[in-house]
């Protein structure tokens, strides 16, 4: 899960799992796979960067073993 911003100020927690694209038109707008579009405050820069650290932050998780 990612934190951005939408336009109007309110701070919303979108999937990362389920971002189709970033892109900056100029403002920058989320697709989700399910077609939805999310108008953000962030840049597309901010938004990858959110997603590469959500992802290592799963995948890198230590695994306890008993």
């Amino acid at each position: 899960m990612i934190h951005v911003t939408r336009l109007d100020g309110r701070a919303i927690v979108v999937n990362a799992e389920l971002i189709a694209t970033v892109e900056a038109t100029p403002d920058t707008i989320v697709t989700l796979v399910n077609g939805a579009r999310i108008l953000v405050q962030e840049s597309t820069d901010e938004v990858v960067q959110g997603v590469i650290a959500y992802r290592r932050a799963l995948y890198e998780a230590p695994v306890k073993r008993n």
